[in-house]
């Protein structure tokens, strides 16, 4: 599984909930699958998909799912941290773990850790690892069925994607006004 079967997995499974792209190639892969009210593309923020994500899951209450790389998550391991430590958060954070940080370059992430075993450490209620496409639409299924706690999602990813979309640019500010009134409007139903 790349990462474009990845995400058409995740945006087809989750097709209502919030979902935050980390910055980079996911954005842009996500875009070009379906650019839905609900998604919101993370630009010029690495690291922080996961503490925005939160921020969702604890104001609306809804689960929430938080799309990072490996790369991205290394740079904020706080956010894991935060996200454990809030035993009922509906919150799925799914990392894509390829090894390399492929929107800056392809460098390999250097030191690269047990994902799975840092979320337990870091107090996620749920922890998963899925190596398919299949296997991932049915355990983000069940999780979202029932998202009580968080849950970490660790998605081994390699293989060539198709050439990477323009960039996510635009009315930035505009972008996260239709994610909100997306959110609220889902509130209100």
């Amino acid at each position: 599984m790349n990462k474009t079967d990845a995400l058409r997995t995740i945006i087809a499974t989750a097709p209502d909930q919030p979902i935050v792209f980390s910055t980079g190639y996911m954005c842009r892969i996500a875009r070009m699958i379906a650019d839905r009210a609900t998604h919101f593309y993370m630009t010029g923020s690495m690291g922080l998909a996961s503490s925005i994500g939160i921020g969702i899951a604890q104001q609306t209450n809804r689960p929430t799912v938080v799309v990072d790389g490996d790369g991205s998550a290394l740079m904020n391991p706080v956010g894991l941290f935060t996200a454990g430590a809030q035993e009922s958060l509906p919150l799925v954070h799914i990392v894509l773990d390829d090894g390399r940080y492929d929107s800056t370059g392809g460098q390999v992430v250097p030191n690269r850790p047990d994902f799975c075993a840092l979320a337990w450490v870091c107090g996620y209620g749920r922890v998963y690892q899925v190596t398919d496409p299949e296997c991932l639409a049915e355990r983000l299924g069940t999780v979202l069925r029932s998202c009580t706690t968080t849950t970490f999602i660790r998605c081994v990813v390699s293989g060539p994607d198709s050439p990477v979309p323009a960039r996510v640019d635009g009315d930035l500010g505009g972008h996260a006004q239709r994610f909100t009134a997306a959110l609220a409007a889902q509130e209100g139903r």
